[in-house]
């Protein structure tokens, strides 16, 4: 155990209650000594839900404002909606309180380079919590690529695949942002979950960095065939015109000559997928399959029965396991989807408790989140090729 990190919650939405009853509260270092959100119920039952694990009632407020003044407060995890993410990041720095913040995308690349220069005027580091690169899979395809058990990395594929019909549909109800960004938007919302775990494979940012990307989407009727189905009576919503594309592909082109397909379906009956997907010159991962195929073996030779593949990863964990997942294996892993949200929490703490930069970083973020405001665009203008800022300004080619 090292020194007690004091955090303040700021946002109690599912995320964030979320997180404080499966994986935070594991943690031996990490006290949450005041919480916050603009809905008071919120608050008062994320309150009872600390004061009853731990038998400390933490401060309550509405205003993040006033959190990121308390001077007991080491570092803040930041749960709200997705247009608030990078204003609040800013504000932390400001006040010199580390922060934690979870995924979404950008609204405009203009927000992403405010979050860089707020990070290269404090030097208040910010973690992006992106619980996807800690999966057991993600870092075992990692460590295979690193140990170039994969060959040369040429594509690379993931997705945010999930039924989020009825979420989307009841937000108001559930007093939920996604609603209103399916309105009024159309573009790659949520691409952090699939790009993550490839820019730290292929990495970017150290070393290699995104150039450009190309977006498309398809009609928008998802939505309203289910409301029209499970909500006929909110006549408003039932004759709402979505923008938000039912699937939307968008293609990136990196320095090092990689490709990425990232692909959004979320508002059409599916089911669950990150569809992960790594392609080198000596073998392949593929998650819808469940497999790994490398060039060679006996099983890859036969190719009139390539079902075999389908289900194989197990047999591959004693060889390549990734080491962190090892040992997490050994001490036994914690709830939170599938224990990802741990690990990225241990992470963060780790960097508050050392002051030492973050595993995934500002850099990162604005990489990563600046997707979004980018395949907007591209899908505006039918398609058109849209170039990705370096927001290292060239540190990349010198691993910053």
């Amino acid at each position: 155990m090292g020194s007690v990190v004091k955090l303040g919650m700021i946002g109690l939405g599912a995320r964030g209650k979320g997180l404080l009853e499966t994986a935070y509260l594991e943690h031996p270092d990490a006290e949450f000594v005041a919480v916050c959100d603009r809905y008071e119920d919120r608050c008062l039952e994320a309150a009872g839900i600390l004061e009853k694990r731990t038998g400390k009632r933490p401060k309550i407020t509405a205003d993040y404002r006033e959190l990121l003044q308390m001077p007991e407060v080491d570092a803040v995890i930041i749960c709200t909606s997705w247009d608030m993410h990078i204003e609040m990041c800013i504000a932390a720095m400001k006040a010199g309180k580390y922060a934690g913040c979870e995924v979404g995308g950008a609204y405009s690349i203009r927000e992403c380079w405010k979050l860089v220069e707020a990070y290269e005027q404090t030097g208040i580091p910010v973690m992006f919590m992106e619980n996807c690169v800690y999966g057991r899979d993600e870092m075992m395809v990692a460590h295979m690529a690193e140990l170039g058990v994969l060959g040369e990395i040429v594509h690379c594929e993931g997705g945010y695949r999930h039924d989020l019909r009825e979420e989307i549909a009841f937000g108001k109800e559930n007093r939920h942002y996604r609603l209103a960004n399916y309105t009024h938007r159309n573009t790659e919302n949520y691409p952090t979950h699939e790009l993550g775990p490839i820019a730290r494979l292929l990495h970017i940012n150290r070393g290699n960095r995104m150039l450009s990307l190309t977006s498309m989407s398809s009609r928008a009727s998802g939505l309203r065939e289910y409301i029209k189905q499970n909500k006929p009576e909110d006549a408003k919503l039932a004759n709402t015109v979505f923008q938000q594309g039912d699937v939307v592909n968008t293609i990136i082109k990196c320095s090092n000559g990689e490709t990425i397909l990232l692909t959004l379906d979320t508002t059409l009956p599916r089911y669950y997928s990150r569809g992960f997907t790594v392609q080198g010159t000596k073998g392949m991962y593929s998650e819808d399959n469940g497999s790994i195929f490398l060039d060679g073996e006996e099983a890859a030779k036969d190719h009139f029965h390539w079902k075999k593949h389908w289900g194989n990863v197990e047999e591959y964990r004693e060889a390549y396991e990734h080491p962190a997942w090892r040992k997490y294996l050994q001490d036994g892993v914690k709830k939170g989807h599938d224990g990802m949200d741990y690990l990225a929490f241990c992470d963060f703490i780790k960097c508050v408790q050392e002051r030492t930069q973050a595993a995934i970083d500002v850099y990162d973020m604005a990489s990563w989140m600046s997707i979004s405001a980018l395949a907007e665009q591209s899908i505006a203008m039918g398609g058109q090729p849209v170039a990705i800022p370096d927001f290292t300004n060239g540190k990349w080619m010198k691993y910053y």
